[in-house]
């Protein structure tokens, strides 16, 4: 095993530790209270808080910037597809994966993926630092967050067509996120599941999530 494994494993030690404090700490928050008469069912709408609320059509504005939707998902597959080969690289390495041919035609695959990944990655970072509205909104966290994954994502598809020769760099990259995610934005990985339960509590305790289907006259 690599120097850079056992730093990284370090790192991953410090970023569970971080995230599960913050999990507690929303424990101990406890769920929303709310003193207004209920009219509705809180498991329907948190249901639909997960779901197909996250569409484009049901939220705000993300049905107008429809490509930028579809950049930001693309952005987050390739983050989950990095961060599970992270820890398969842990017990197979990469090379390893094209001895089979239908392994070989997933990695191929696999770094198609995270190629779009990357360049949707740039792409939004790209825009952040162009447009003037976002630039007025976006904090330091904001470039290093984007920048930090794309680069994790970017070094991932290094070790998988490269191997050794780029390992000390994938695993310092994995390092530097791992570290950096409990202490940025990035540590919305913990707080998105409460946020949509807060937001499906309040909609649903009013009978407002699930919407209703208007009858045609």
């Amino acid at each position: 095993m690599y120097w850079v494994q056992y730093l990284a494993l370090g790192c991953v030690s410090i970023c569970i530790s971080a995230c599960l404090w913050h999990f507690f700490r929303l424990i101990r928050i406890g769920k929303p209270k709310d003193l207004s008469q209920k009219k509705g069912s809180v498991a329907r709408a948190s249901v639909y808080s997960y779901t197909i609320a996250m569409l484009p059509a049901n939220k705000e504005s993300a049905y107008l910037h429809l490509p930028t939707f579809v950049t930001g998902v693309f952005f987050h597959i390739g983050i989950f597809i990095s961060l599970l080969l992270f820890i398969v690289f842990f017990f197979i390495h990469p090379f390893l994966l094209r001895d089979w041919l239908l392994l070989a035609i997933v990695v191929l695959f696999t770094i198609l993926i995270l190629c779009i990944g990357v360049v949707c990655g740039f792409a939004l970072l790209f825009k952040r630092v162009c447009l003037r509205k976002l630039r007025t909104l976006s904090t330091l966290d904001d470039y290093l967050s984007i920048f930090l994954t794309t680069l994790f994502q970017l070094f991932t598809v290094g070790y998988l067509i490269f191997g050794d020769c780029l390992a000390t760099y994938y695993y310092i990259s994995a390092s530097i996120l791992l570290l950096y995610l409990p202490v940025g934005k990035l540590r919305h990985a913990v707080y998105f599941f409460a946020a949509r339960y807060q937001l499906g509590f309040f909609y649903g305790w009013r009978n407002s999530w699930p919407p209703k289907r208007q009858k045609k006259v």
